[in-house]
């Protein structure tokens, strides 16, 4: 929870594309002062020139669409400002009116009560890294709907393809041999097709621009130490280091698998006990991550070629602990999944313990 100072100004801020509400909660008053300004630097930079000491002043608000560039200009300007978690903000529930007025005094006044939360702010360089991956995951998605249409296309035309799996060497083969009689039938093959080729060289640009941030500052040692774990790349581990952050800021690893939502849900009253499933709250770019690496350890704990490159030079310390989650998981899978009749059930909950293997990999 975030604390205030007693004597601070505090400013609770409700900010869109074009505009930003600005409630204004002095020390001792109980009623904040509402103000609209425009959102562009100017208009700020006005705002917290009313006030004759910026050091006093504490301003917050949601994570949202608009990033954080609006709590480095505050920050800039000598003004403390926390982005706070829009998730974790109490609300009423008899409460049925919300207006940009009315969210501005209430993130004053939970402010100055301790109520709200904070989420890390990111660095510059951490977080245009952060988009990196996340375009990757972007293209990756473009590429796998492209994927999806071609194969679609062919599957209502009777060219199904019984080869194995859909997208190896074989499968490309088989695509690009494909012939049509019909005029328009041969361009939307061809469009798919040059659609396709395009995504694929998207996804192998971006990676291969990734590939020179696993070795550069501040991230190599993270990345180097969380590839060491199968199923986690180095391409993985960027993208987790990169989400993440601070792992500190996490006091224990169920608390980061919370962060990660993949957590049970849970409704309990009484003597009853009802569990559902997990709660998809938090970031979906780590779930997503943790997931896909859970996937390897189906089967028999190895080390591969791949992994040993990973981790060659690493401190035995951490070698061991890769090799301790790894039995661990590996053995926890099966056991699972030979009770479980849905696999990727069982794929979560390794996810789970995945995600506190790696943080206390990280915390150690």
């Amino acid at each position: 929870m975030i604390s205030v100072p007693h004597d601070s100004t505090l400013l609770g801020l409700d900010v869109h594309k074009l505009t930003i509400t600005a409630a204004v909660l002095e020390a001792g008053s109980d009623t904040p002062v509402v103000d609209k300004i425009s959102s562009d630097p100017d208009a700020v930079r006005h705002l917290v020139a009313r006030f004759p000491d910026p050091r006093r002043l504490v301003a917050c608000y949601e994570a949202g669409p608009t990033g954080y560039e609006l709590a480095r200009l505050l920050s800039r300007l000598g003004v403390r400002c926390e982005v706070v978690a829009p998730s974790l903000i109490p609300v009423a529930p008899a409460d049925r009116v919300k207006t940009d007025r009315r969210d501005a005094k209430r993130l004053a006044l939970l402010l100055r009560g301790g109520q709200l939360s904070a989420v890390r702010v990111p660095t510059v360089g951490e977080e245009a890294v952060r988009d990196l991956c996340r375009a990757r995951a972007d293209m990756v998605l473009d590429r796998t709907r492209a994927q999806h249409r071609l194969n679609k296309f062919l599957l209502r035309h009777g060219r199904v393809w019984r080869d194995g799996k859909n997208w190896t060497l074989k499968h490309h083969i088989w695509i690009r041999s494909q012939r049509f009689d019909e005029p328009a039938l041969i361009a939307t093959l061809a469009h798919y097709r040059a659609t396709l080729e395009a995504r694929e060289a998207a996804v192998d640009a971006i990676d291969a621009e990734l590939a020179t941030w696993f070795a550069t500052e501040p991230f190599v040692h993270s990345v180097r130490r969380l590839a060491a774990y199968r199923g986690v790349t180095e391409l993985g581990a960027l993208t987790l280091v990169t989400e993440v952050g601070d792992w500190r800021r996490f006091p224990s690893s169920a608390m980061f698998s919370g962060f990660c939502g993949l957590v049970p849900s849970e409704r309990s009253s009484g003597e009853r006990t009802r569990r559902g499933g997990i709660t998809h709250a938090g970031n979906t770019h780590l779930r997503t991550q943790l997931v896909e690496s859970a996937w390897v350890y189906r089967s028999a704990p190895s080390v591969g070629a791949e992994l040993k490159r990973r981790q060659e030079g690493l401190d035995p310390a951490v070698v061991a602990r890769s090799w301790n989650a790894q039995l661990r998981l590996c053995g926890r899978f099966r056991r699972l999944d030979a009770r479980k009749a849905n696999r990727k059930t069982v794929v979560t909950a390794i996810a789970r313990e995945l995600s506190g293997f790696l943080w206390a990999e990280m915390t150690a």
